[in-house]
């Protein structure tokens, strides 16, 4: 349903797209894609980085697992797939190739990125699984710790993680066939299994993720592309 709502959409700009999934967007598409995500690298941090301190020294922490995920296995493996969302955001000025459309999705993933900061102060959680051993992590032990640096502590509900992946995910499915659409969204769901994998996020935090950014890009980017 989301993938239909997108493809409606994309149809009345579609001559502005060149066919093919990756392209070399030119240098001022690409200088002004570059631009508008530092501003919204800049409020990605604000907003995170500032939730994440408030809850740090508020003594309230609301439970957000069930005892069940306790079960759910360490694989640090998964840090690789946890990691590639930064190769989604790299991708974003070769895929979303007009002002248009990649001027929506910053605009989503900004409104997404507030969204998920009110969830974040008033719904103060913690991670319930315990630290990994070093022991456990083998050679991914580099790249989880730089993972966990950038999760910091207390963002947990809405995982902006999983929301921020979706929506990316949503716009880029519209620009390729079957094929590519499945691809891609056996990532997305491959991105979300492994915040819970790698024991950065519960499952509520997921869920909720994914229907932020399914809301989001009905209600902003949809509408944004065609205006």
């Amino acid at each position: 349903m989301l993938v239909a709502t997108l493809d409606d959409a994309r149809e009345q700009i579609s001559t502005q797209h060149p066919e093919r999934f990756l392209a070399w967007p030119g240098w001022s598409h690409l200088l002004y894609a570059w631009a508008l995500s530092l501003i919204n690298g800049i409020w990605f941090m604000l907003v995170f980085g500032g939730c994440d301190f408030i809850t740090a020294h508020c003594a309230l922490r609301v439970r957000i697992h069930f005892a069940a995920e306790l079960k759910i296995p360490f694989v640090p493996a998964m840090t690789a797939v946890y990691m590639s969302i930064y190769l989604i955001f790299l991708a974003g000025p070769f895929v979303l190739r007009t002002r248009r459309e990649f001027r929506a999705m910053i605009a989503t993933l900004a409104a997404m990125i507030g969204v998920a900061g009110i969830g974040f102060l008033l719904i103060p959680g913690q991670l319930a699984f315990p630290p990994p051993r070093e022991q456990d992590l083998g050679i991914w032990a580099g790249m989880f710790h730089l993972a966990d640096r950038l999760n910091l502590d207390y963002d947990l509900v809405l995982s902006l993680h999983v929301a921020l992946s979706v929506a990316c995910i949503s716009a880029f499915s519209t620009h390729t066939g079957v094929t590519g659409k499945i691809l891609l969204w056996m990532w997305a769901a491959a991105i979300a299994l492994s915040t819970l994998l790698t024991h950065q996020h519960h499952v509520i935090d997921v869920i909720t993720g994914w229907l932020l950014a399914i809301i989001c890009v009905r209600l902003i980017y949809c509408r944004l592309i065609v205006a």
